[in-house]
Parts: structure tokens; sequence; C-alpha cells
């Protein structure tokens, strides 16, 4: 019962976050097309299932992966588990003594991220505005290493206490670089991934990670240190993206080479 109240209760919240688009669009189309709304029953309907969805994708949320997030901070974290599997020999436990952390958050990127709906779609959409050019897996697949790696590394600052602007810094710098040799076609594709990954699936759980794992190790602040994951989620796909279209780049060429020298051989043994 509890949970068909909260159920209702979100919902409602969702219709009232939603409202505010619907008055705006409604008034746009008297005030200033001064027409009527085309199709109106089914965007009405389209309405209805956004508010529903939304409002059910929270008790998701609530119920579901922000628990999760937590309860595998604290497991992993828990010192028992760790001296267990501890690395170091003596002493007090070190960064390297949370390899299963790493492991486990750049696991949960990954995954979160091929799973990322918004993702998919700008990977069809790039593969045919492209002419295929921009395969629809290799763009997920780079986009999801991206995310791993910055989330296993965003771990690593927050186990280590580091401050966060060293490594939105350098990310950044790197950014520029990569930006500079990286063909034009993938440059823009490149840093809105870095946007669309960061959406439903993906956020609420490296969030609810991040904060448990703040709370699970001493010293660390929820606040300070718990936030923070989803800007190396969103910084290292761009990365990752601009390093896929260098390769194929470098791909292409060599393929080109290797043509190049066989139609040479070919003409060789033509001749003689």
């Amino acid at each position: 019962m509890e949970l068909i109240l909260g159920s209702v209760y979100f919902v409602a919240n969702s219709a009232l976050d939603v409202l505010p688009i619907v008055i705006f669009l409604f008034a746009f189309q008297l005030v200033v097309i001064r027409g009527p709304m085309p199709n109106i029953k089914q965007i009405l309907v389209g309405f209805v299932f956004v508010v529903i969805g939304l409002g059910l994708f929270l008790v998701g949320l609530e119920e579901t992966l922000f628990p999760l997030g937590r309860l595998m901070a604290q497991q992993l974290t828990d010192p028992a588990f760790l001296e267990a599997t501890r690395v170091t020999v003596t002493g007090a436990l070190a960064w390297q003594d949370f390899y299963w952390v790493y492991l486990f958050a750049a696991a949960i990127g990954f995954s979160t991220t091929m799973a990322e709906p918004a993702l998919m779609a700008v990977s069809m959409k790039a593969n045919s505005v492209s002419g295929g050019a921009v395969g629809v897996w290799g763009l997920r697949v780079a986009v999801a290493i991206g995310v791993g790696f910055g989330v296993g590394l965003g771990c690593y600052r927050i186990i280590t206490g580091l401050p966060l602007h060293y490594f939105m810094a350098v990310g950044y710098l790197a950014v520029i670089v990569q930006t500079t040799m990286a063909p034009k076609m993938i440059v823009p594709l490149a840093y809105d991934s870095g946007g669309v990954t960061t959406s439903t699936v993906t956020v609420p759980l490296i969030t609810a990670l991040g904060l448990g794992l703040a709370e699970a190790v001493p010293g660390r602040s929820p606040l300070l240190d718990g936030f923070g994951l989803v800007a190396f989620a969103s910084l290292f796909p761009i990365i990752s993206v601009l390093a896929y279209g260098q390769l194929s780049v470098l791909r292409q060429k060599a393929d080109k080479s290797v043509t190049k020298k066989a139609d040479i051989t070919e003409e060789e043994d033509h001749a003689l």
C-alpha cells in the first residue's frame, strides 16, 4: 500500500513538472502561430504516458537504484571485506586496496551507458546522417568506455580525497588538444556524447554510488566528496569518442595504404 501511495505521489509531482511545458506549448500555438494544434489527441495521450513514465521512473530510482548504489559502496568498503582482499601487506589501508571499488564503478559506468536510451538514439541518428561512417555500436562502446574509465577514476578521487579541479583541468586540456587533431566530423558528436550519456539511467546510479562511497570512507564528506562523478562521466566520453574518430582515420589510412600496395603489386604482376 505504501508503494502504491508513493507511486501516486511521484506521478502527481511529475504532472506538476510537465504542466508548465504543456501550458507554454498550447499558449504559443494559440498566441503566436494562431492555429489549431495538429494531432491533439495523440499529443495529449503522449503527455499522459510521459507523466506516468516519469512518475514510475522516479519510484524506481528511490526504491532500487539509489539504495543499490549505496549498498554496493558500503559492501565494497566494509573493513572486513577490505582486509580479506587487501594488496598492501602492512600498515593502514591504501588507495590500491579499494581496487574492487574501481572495477565495480567502471563496470557499472560501462553497462549503464550501454543501456542509455538517449545514447542509442544519438548513435542511430549519427549513423544515418554520416552514411554509415559512424558505427552505432562503435560509438556506443566508445562512449561507454569513457564513462567506465571516468567513473572509476572519480571513485579513486573520492577515496584519495584529491581536489576535483585538478582532474577536470587535465581532462579538458586533453580534450582541447584532441579537438585540434581529431576529424572535424566527429568533434561536435564527441561533445554531445558527454551530455547524452549522463541521462536517465547513468546519473542516478553513479550519484548514489558516489554518495555511498563518500559516506563509507572515513574522512570523506558526502557533500564535498560525494558529488563529482557525473562530471567525470561527462568529460571522459568526449576524450574516448575523439580518440575513436582519430583511430578510425588511422584505420582508413592503413586500409588505403594496403589497397594501394595491392594494386601496385597487381600491376607489376601484369607487367611481368
